[in-house]
């Protein structure tokens, strides 16, 4: 069987998405759409696909599954529309920037037993996987701890981070969805520290650049994530996980990996410069799980629910340096006492 896909976005998630679909033997771009028509062209001649608006592309009869690469602000409507369309829907994060939206949109997708993946894709990168695999076969015993570093290479427009939903939703929000993924534990509390040393007028807009945040779980659990929207040395992605028998860590990752050794002393390769090349086997990894997902009806993961309990995390981590005190989760939106209704999606 081959999915056909239409993509809606063509910015740089976008491309990074359709290279993805385009490179997976049981997947066919068939269409592209952007509010940038030169966007779009650029796509669908890189990649022999056709140019059709998201209307278009909605009443589509050659078109098995989206994947939506548009401003979140557009997410969740486009959700409901494909949802209700019959079509599997891929989305990149968040769903929306309000949790009671993104419940009632994961309620219609319920409803009409649609598919839909949320584009977490750390959860796919190999040395992540590996690490998890660590863990899963019990080799360093109960995890205790979980240690998470992200931090961007330079931080991006500002008029980008008034839209964003701010550093919680946007950036942390990845490292939400990793820290539960390692943990194998919902987070029952959330304190954060946030503050203003890169750049002055990310604090003007209403936001952070340099945050780290303490997730707690009921049974005691930790997970420590620093963020930072500065890395003068490349794109710095690390995690390690403390167990009571071991530990087991991922380190940097650089495209060439050599080390130089000279009478000047030894060097290495810098790291990569962000994500669109750290992450391109992760990438390819979501999708093709979303493609075996389609083809066995079964409930993709990360799922919609994992992308509404990490925004409910960032919400969390608001409160918290809104309050400068640790935040129960129940708090925020009570959503751990609602999976019951998404069960089965």
């Amino acid at each position: 069987m081959t999915v056909r896909f239409g993509l809606l976005g063509a910015g740089r998630i976008g491309k990074v998405h359709a290279k993805a679909v385009s490179a997976n033997p049981n997947a066919r771009l068939v269409a592209v759409a952007d509010a940038m028509e030169q966007a779009a062209k650029d796509i669908a001649a890189q990649y022999g696909c056709e140019v059709r608006s998201i209307a278009q592309i909605l009443a589509a009869t050659d078109i098995d599954a989206v994947v939506i690469c548009t401003p979140t602000d557009t997410h969740a409507d486009l959700i409901e529309q494909f949802a209700k369309a019959g079509k599997a829907i891929f989305c990149e994060k968040p769903i929306d920037l309000d949790v009671e939206r993104v419940k009632a949109c994961l309620k219609i997708v319920d409803a009409t037993g649609g598919t839909l993946m949320v584009g977490f894709n750390r959860r796919f990168d190999p040395h992540f996987l590996a690490v998890k695999a660590v863990i899963d076969k019990g080799e360093i015993g109960t995890v205790e701890m979980v240690q998470i570093t992200s931090r961007d290479p330079g931080a991006p427009p500002v008029d980008y981070i008034k839209r964003s939903g701010g550093i919680f939703r946007d950036m942390t929000i990845h490292d939400f969805d990793m820290a539960r993924f390692l943990l194998g534990e919902e987070v029952d509390s959330v304190t954060a520290y946030a503050s203003n040393l890169v750049d002055e007028a990310i604090g003007a807009a209403g936001d952070y650049d340099s945050v780290s945040i303490i997730l707690t779980t009921a049974s005691g659990k930790h997970a420590t994530i620093s963020n930072s929207r500065r890395a003068t040395y490349g794109y710095d992605q690390r995690i390690e996980v403390h167990g009571s028998k071991g530990a087991v860590s991922a380190e940097n990752q650089r495209p060439v990996a050599i080390e130089v050794a000279t009478a000047s002393g030894y060097t290495r390769p810098p790291l990569h410069d962000f994500f669109m090349t750290r992450y391109t086997q992760a990438y390819a990894n979501e999708i093709s799980t979303f493609i075996d997902a389609i083809e066995s009806r079964s409930v993709p993961s990360p799922s919609g629910l994992d992308g509404l309990i990490a925004l409910a995390l960032a919400d969390a981590a608001l409160k918290s340096m809104a309050e400068q005190r640790a935040v129960k989760v129940s708090e925020v939106t009570g959503i751990l006492a609602d999976k019951s209704i998404f069960q089965g999606r």
